[in-house]
């Protein structure tokens, strides 16, 4: 009987890992595709056994949920011309208005970046805006299949309210379709759609991982964008850890005008590094990018490593510090409320005052 019960038990979470399996890309091989999986620019020695070895020793900070954020107002419709405007939602998750366009990259309105509702990283922050008060979208950017940054629940409310573009990497529009989400198209790296006559987004090699479950690791492709438009290019890095594809972007498309660089997950080190930057290296991201401005993401608001709720914030401003820059060449955005970034042609001083308030 004892047996028998373990059998089903097994059996039970063998069929639960590959219902939750992700779609996989069927195509030719290329230099970062062998035909089955993908790979990075510079390979990743990490294993199974140094995940179960970093969770039996995690010491994971501090976090508390937090109750009395302030809502930022509902954002402008539309934002018309060389303007641009950058609202960081929370985590990963950035309202881009520019040339009329409204663009969100990584959307997550759940309450936990999970399959489930009851298990998984927990949300501690509310979204620095409601859903509800998000003006028409009309592009959004996935950067891989992680939980928290391929959200379903949120991407259908997005499809079924505005019907977006939805940009992913190779293999992963099988997943949104089979969940009832529409007008999905997937890219390579390096490869480029048109948004118009003014407008291009390519995607651009990152140093990461995908997965969605035990049995799919690296079955579909994770990926940075750039998009250009009148003012420079925008860059967008998703998830990374540190690596050539940095120069290899800012050689591409040349300085730009706004990187959205991830800085939290990024402890403990031995593990966190091959795939995601810290924020010291963030700054040197920052650097190698030429950008004008950087906004930090992927902080304070999913407990994903070991750093504390607010450490990779406070670590980034001594690393901005430290490097000779000013908190406004690298913002650490209030959630929620709007700046204007300038463009790469015009000093900060001439465009509008940054406030708090719309």
């Amino acid at each position: 009987m004892r047996i028998g019960f373990f059998l089903v038990i097994v059996s039970l979470l063998l069929l639960g890992t590959f219902a939750l399996s992700g779609s996989a890309h069927m195509g030719p091989i290329s230099a970062h595709f062998d035909g089955y999986r993908f790979h990075n620019l510079q390979p990743i020695q990490r294993s199974f056994d140094d995940y179960l070895d970093w969770m039996l020793r995690r010491e994971a900070g501090s976090w508390e949920a937090v109750t009395d954020a302030p809502i930022g107002s509902p954002p402008a419709e539309r934002i018309d011309g060389v303007d641009l405007r950058v609202t960081h939602v929370n985590h990963s998750t950035v309202l881009l208005q520019t040339q009329g366009m409204n663009i969100l990259t990584d959307p997550i309105w759940s309450e936990r970046a999970s399959p489930f509702g009851f298990i998984g990283p927990k949300r501690y922050h509310p979204p620095g805006i409601r859903f509800e008060d998000l003006p028409p979208i009309d592009l959004v950017l996935i950067s891989h299949s992680h939980y928290d940054h391929m959200d379903l629940p949120t991407l259908r409310r997005l499809s079924d309210r505005d019907q977006p573009l939805i940009l992913v990497g190779l293999g992963n529009a099988a997943t949104l379709e089979g969940a009832g989400i529409e007008n999905v198209e997937e890219l390579d790296w390096w490869q480029t759609k048109a948004l118009g006559d003014q407008m291009n987004v390519t995607g651009v090699p990152v140093q990461h991982w995908s997965s969605r479950s035990l049995v799919d690791r690296n079955r579909t492709l994770w990926l940075g964008y750039v998009v250009e438009a009148p003012g420079g290019p925008i860059y967008f890095a998703g998830d990374t850890g540190l690596g050539p594809h940095f120069a290899m972007t800012r050689e591409r498309f040349g300085a730009m005008r706004l990187a959205l660089l991830p800085i939290g997950a990024f402890r403990p080190r031995w593990f966190m590094k091959p795939v995601h930057i810290s924020p010291d290296e963030a700054v040197e991201a920052h650097q190698i990018l030429q950008a004008k401005t950087s906004l930090a993401v992927h902080h304070s608001t999913f407990r994903l490593g070991e750093d504390g709720q607010h450490e990779a914030p406070r670590k980034l401003r001594a690393a901005i510090r430290k490097a000779g820059l000013s908190e406004d060449d690298f913002w650490i955005a209030e959630f929620g409320f709007g700046r204007w970034a300038p463009p790469l042609s015009v000093p900060a001083e001439d465009l509008p005052v940054q406030t708090a308030a719309r």
